[in-house]
């Protein structure tokens, strides 16, 4: 009885890693075919993904990450991979990079604040490395 509970916490999750890959490329300004090409996907392969409708491999998201200029780990713990704050434990890149993805998934911000938000971050974040 303990499977469809399970099975339905994993689909939900894959529905949640989608809508994060989705808003990372739309906040990258990319298409899905502009993300296809950085990945050597297919587009509808890149939608299944995004619509929760397949279970990427750690390589797919691998090359997902690298085209969206995110961390590997970003990703695998949005995919459920990591417990929570695994993927950040101990990593200063990870943290940065969770950070701004937060900052572009944040629906209150324009671009343009987005972007300068993100400046003066890097700026700080640069400074105390």
């Amino acid at each position: 009885m303990g499977e469809p509970k399970m099975e339905d916490a994993w689909r939900g999750q894959m529905q949640a890693l989608g809508e994060f890959i989705h808003t990372q490329r739309s906040l990258a300004r990319l298409s899905l075919r502009e993300l296809a090409g950085l990945t050597d996907l297919s587009n509808a392969y890149l939608s299944q993904v995004e619509r929760g409708l397949h279970e990427p491999s750690v390589r797919v998201l691998n090359a997902i990450a690298e085209a969206l200029d995110l961390s590997a780990e970003t990703l695998l713990a949005q995919a459920g991979l990591f417990r929570d704050g695994e993927a950040r434990r101990g990593s200063k890149v990870a943290s940065v990079e969770s950070t701004e993805a937060t900052i572009r998934s944040d629906p209150t911000l324009s671009d343009d604040q987005k972007e300068a938000l993100l400046a003066v971050y890097r700026s700080y974040s640069a400074g105390g490395a």
